[in-house]
């Protein structure tokens, strides 16, 4: 069993965001005058990669700006020690000419573990802040248009010129056992046979996240849990999720036999020791490698989980939204 990452996999890259210079006067002149500075292509949801030569790992396409078309928005990502990085968001005919193979463009699932922390991480907040830029054409105050602005961080609404900003939708995400150290999992409506994740759920207007935590479990499998404790947290931009990782415990005089799947979001609840889930390969499919759910369940079980084959790159509905 090998030695189980301390960070889930959207958490791992190092950026410097560099924030400061996303309102400095010329910053579009200076970036593409600058030697160090990158570009990477963002059509929809998925981003050029790198032509493959004698079996090199996949790579994000990276071009400096001399040789990278305008695209419809550029988007300022920030630095490291070797480049100053933006995304730039292009549309059906500019991404032909770009490159025309289909498969040089992946979606985040199909190569976030195969490309590196930095590559995934610049993927992920390229893709999260295109999606947001893609719902936010109209001001939700009066209508009117919006432009971006400052290095692709905000719209400016071209009436009366306010700000929108880039918004975050806070979900939490629960390992939930027993005294017995089971492992709960749950099998949503929306999605196939056999598929079990940790309950999941977003947090609503005014609560803590640790009241989420124990309104969700109770609203999912209708049992109390305590002793909720925080461990992780990882970006989801599908479209515009931050995925809040907690473990809770089943709470003094509750009954583990008693959790009962409220029958409209959750369909089945099934305990697992770590022997029962091992057992389980072929007949449950887990959440894929890319979520923080798998990582707190392999966190739990102590070590990757052998699991039936999935496919890379295709969600239900529901994990699109809460990351599961």
């Amino acid at each position: 069993m090998t030695e189980h990452d301390p960070l889930p996999p959207f958490a791992r890259a190092v950026i410097d965001r560099d924030a400061g210079r996303r309102t400095a006067p010329g910053f579009e002149s200076s970036f593409d005058a600058d030697p160090a500075s990158r570009v990477l292509f963002v059509h929809g949801d998925r981003v050029l990669l790198a032509e493959q030569v004698d079996g090199s790992a996949p790579a994000l396409e990276l071009r400096r700006p001399s040789a990278a078309p305008a695209g419809d928005l550029r988007i300022y990502l920030g630095r490291d020690p070797r480049f100053a990085y933006e995304a730039r968001v292009v549309d059906d005919d500019t991404a032909a000419a770009l490159e025309p193979e289909a498969a040089r463009w992946q979606g985040l699932r199909a190569v976030a573990t195969a490309v590196d922390a930095l590559d995934a991480g610049l993927f992920v907040e390229a893709l999260a802040l295109a999606n947001w830029h893609a719902a936010h054409g109209f001001c939700p105050r009066c209508g009117s248009t919006t432009t971006p602005g400052q290095a692709g961080w905000v719209r400016r609404c071209d009436r009366d010129d306010a700000l929108l900003f880039p918004r975050t939708d806070p979900a939490v995400i629960m390992l939930v056992t027993d005294d017995h150290d089971r492992l709960l999992l749950g099998s949503n409506a929306l999605w196939e046979q056999r598929r079990f994740s940790l309950l999941a759920g977003f947090v609503e207007p005014g609560e803590s996240l640790e009241e989420a935590v124990v309104r969700e479990i109770a609203e999912e499998a209708g049992i109390a849990v305590d002793r909720v404790e925080y461990r992780a947290s990882q970006p989801w931009p599908f479209p515009a999720s931050l995925m809040l990782g907690f473990a809770a415990r089943v709470a003094p005089g509750a009954d583990p036999a008693t959790a009962t799947p409220d029958g409209e979001e959750i369909l089945e609840l099934r305990w697992f020791t770590r022997d029962e889930l091992a057992d389980a390969w072929g007949g449950v499919l887990l959440p894929g490698a890319t979520s923080i759910a798998r990582w707190l369940i392999e966190q739990w079980y102590g070590g990757p989980v052998e699991t039936a084959p999935q496919e890379p790159d295709r969600a239900p509905a529901v994990a699109e939204r809460s990351g599961t």
